[in-house]
Parts: C-alpha cells; structure tokens; sequence
C-alpha cells in the first residue's frame, strides 16, 4: 500500500533476455599460451613514447656501405630528458650474407643461424622508433642501414604476397605486413654534433669521441671485452651513446628529419644537397689545383672534409651556386679541401696533404667565394685522340694474310670449324 492508501500498481515481468546467436566457442586458452615469443622487447604505446621521447640506437653490421652490407644485431634504449630509461630492445639478426668472425661482433654460428632475420622484427622497431628523437653516432652509417634493411625487408614481403595470390587456392597463406621504414620525429648524429662543438678525435667511433669529449670510454679492444657476451657489450655502446648525447645537449647540435636525407650510390644516408652535388654533372673544366695567394677559379674540384664548423650543407650549397664542382671523394684531381685544422691531421686532409692539395678554412673559402674568376676555356688537348681506323681488309677475322691462307685451302674443315672459332674456342697463333 502507497501512504496515500492507493493500492500499488502492479510492477511489469522483466522480459526474458534474449539468447546471444548461437557460435562455435573455443576451449579456453591459459593467457601464457596466447603470447607469442618475441626476441626484441616490444615498445608500449603513444604515452610510453610522451614519456620517454629519446631513443638511443646502436648496431654492429658486416659492412660499411648499406647495399652491400647487413645488420647483425641492433641494441636501443629508450630515455628521457633526465636520463631514466624507458622501453630496451635487443636483437641479434640472421643476414644473408657472411656474417664475418667472431671477434667482429661477440656472436658465434649457432647464434647466428637461430637468429630471426630482419623482416620479422621490424614492427617492433617501428613501435620503438616512431615519434620519437633518434639518437645515433654516424648518421649515413646507421641510418642508411636500418632504412636499406627495413626496404629489402618490405620488397621481400611484397614478392611473397604476390606470390601468394597467383597461388590463391594453394594453401591460403595469411598475407605478410612485416612493417614499413621507421619514422622518427628528428634524428641527431652525434658525431656531426662533435665535429660543430670542435671536439677533435683520430678515432671517430664512439668510443673515442666519447673519450675525447671527457666521458669514461675505452674505445680499444681487449681480451676481457672479447670474452663479454655480446648483449653486454652492445648494451654498454648504447649506454655510452646517451651520455654522448646528453654531454653534448648544451651546444651546436646537428639534427634531421628522415626527409632532409637520402641514400647515395652507397646507400648512406646524406642531406639531399650533398647527394645532389655530388651526381650534378661537371659545370666547367677542371682548372687544375688551387694556388694559395691566388683566387678560386669557376670549375674547380672541391672536397670538403668534416672539420669544419659551418654547416657541411651550407659550404656545398654555396660552392654549387659558384659554378664549382663538388666531390665526396678526394683524389689527384681535387683542387681544394675545406677543412679548418691543419695538424695532427686525418681523414681527407691527411691524404690531401699527402698529394699536395692545399687546405682552407670554411670562413676563408666562404669569403674567397665572393671574388671567384670565371672558368678558364677548355684547351683543346684534353680530348682523346682518336684511335686510327683499320683497313677493311683488316677489319676482316684474321687479317687480310689469313684470308688470303684461307681462301687457298678451299674451306677446308667445313662449317663446324667456323662456328668453334667464332664461339669463342682457341685458335692458332697467327704467324
């Protein structure tokens, strides 16, 4: 009864729910059994990456040039601005080529062979590198490397799926997506950071300039370290790599975004005006070698070595504009490197040195720039003379005294000895 003395009204039956469509139910899995074995520890999501926004790389690989070479293993941190780490990953790969002795990389055969092969861990590198600051020393070397991996990793994905749907009724495997090329928001080179901060190293690896630039660093090799296991060791380069960077945070430092570089013949990874310089055809006629005292001359071959200050792109840049040529490679030919030390010299300016070619300071060749003369014409003795011509009745196999020879004896031998000689089998000496 209500307070008002009005019965209750009667309160409606719940309808029945309605039964779920029938399905086929799994037996229930344990959810230890659900997770796949991953070698590399996977990267967490956007808010891992908000948290730790740096990631430290470091590889060991079978080459120096990304088209020939392959990546054996591959070590990253990621960290903050405070220098606590967040996510780790590790990963020894298998290449498909010789992978080199033991004492290269830490690993022997068996860990080689039971290694997975890039194209299986490339997501999980996706997830740690994408949106994030890459930090790495030598930006050509590693990231041309894992930017020709992660390509040849997707092509060969790409080939399998097509392969795949040519066969569509034969076995219906499951379509490959094996990842794309990582995607960081700027990538910072170490070691182009410690040639603009003037830190100057014979060893250009990371352990020296690491050691150069004050930290504790042993960048020789030892017996000890040999004997280390290879995760060890690795982890420890990408240790040092951070303090590198963070040594070097309060300077000049030199940074790009994936799209400011791209592959050269090589496949290192260099700013788009360098590479452009260096496939530009020829614009004038070489000159010669520069004469200190005298001015710079329009045609010129021009090297620039990394130790300068200014920024390598700036100083090519500028030379293109100038009608000169630009050359990665130093050789006799080369009429000037740019280069701002002149002892203890290394690298480019030491072979220079060696070859007579004169050096000059990024400032001084800037300037000289502005009052460069105009190319000198070709001469005419430059070009090839031109082989002389053959009679035709040279020109003929064997010469006209063989031809005579041969039209005496008749043919003789018949078409079979014809095609033998023609194909490439050995003759007699002619007399």
């Amino acid at each position: 009864m209500r307070p008002s003395g009005e019965p209750d009204a009667a309160k409606p039956k719940p309808k029945p729910k309605p039964h779920p469509p029938a399905r086929h139910e799994r037996p229930a899995v344990p959810e230890a059994a659900n997770k796949k074995p991953q070698q590399p520890q996977q990267a967490d999501s956007s808010t891992d990456a908000a948290d730790y926004p740096y990631v430290a790389l470091t590889l060991q690989t079978t080459g120096i040039h990304p088209t020939t070479g392959r990546i054996v293993t591959i070590d990253a941190i990621a960290f903050n601005d405070a220098g606590e780490h967040g996510q780790l990953f590790h990963a020894v790969l298998k290449p498909d080529v010789d992978a080199g002795p033991r004492h290269l990389h830490g690993l022997s055969t068996t860990d080689i062979e039971q290694a997975p092969a890039f194209g299986k861990i490339l997501k999980s590198l996706d997830k740690l590198i994408d949106g994030r600051t890459l930090i790495v020393h030598d930006l050509p070397y590693t990231w041309g490397f894992l930017v020709a991996e992660a390509r040849r990793a997707m092509m060969a994905a790409a080939r399998q799926n097509r392969a795949r749907n040519r066969g569509r009724n034969k076995g219906r495997r499951r379509r490959q997506k094996v990842g794309h090329v990582p995607t960081p928001v700027r990538i910072i080179d170490t070691l182009a950071t410690s040639y603009a901060q003037q830190v100057r190293s014979n060893d250009v690896r990371l352990g020296g300039v690491a050691k150069q630039s004050g930290l504790d660093a042993t960048p020789e090799a030892s017996v000890e370290r040999a004997g280390r296991p290879e995760a060890e060791t690795s982890r420890e380069q990408t240790e040092l790599l951070i303090a590198l960077y963070r040594k070097q945070h309060g300077g000049t430092v030199r940074s790009y975004t994936p799209d400011d570089v791209r592959a050269d013949r090589f496949g290192l990874q260099r700013s788009h005006v360098r590479v452009d310089a260096a496939e530009a055809p020829v614009q004038h006629h070489n000159p010669g070698k520069y004469e200190p005292g005298k001015e710079l001359r329009r045609g010129m071959e021009i090297v620039v070595a990394p130790e300068i200050l200014e920024d390598p792109d700036t100083i090519i840049a500028a030379l293109m504009r100038e009608e000169l040529n630009y050359s990665e490679k130093l050789t006799r030919e080369s009429s000037l490197v740019v280069c701002n030390v002149t002892t203890d010299l290394v690298g480019k300016p030491m072979h220079a040195h060696r070859k007579g070619i004169p050096l000059m300071s990024d400032a001084a060749f800037l300037d000289a720039l502005t009052r460069i003369e105009d190319a000198e014409p070709e001469p005419e003795s430059t070009n090839p003379t031109p082989r002389p011509q053959r009679s035709p009745q040279n020109n003929k196999k064997g010469g006209g005294k063989n031809q005579k020879r041969r039209r005496r004896r008749g043919g003789r031998g018949g078409r079979g000895r014809g095609r033998r000689n023609s194909g490439g089998s050995a003759g007699k000496k002619n007399d």
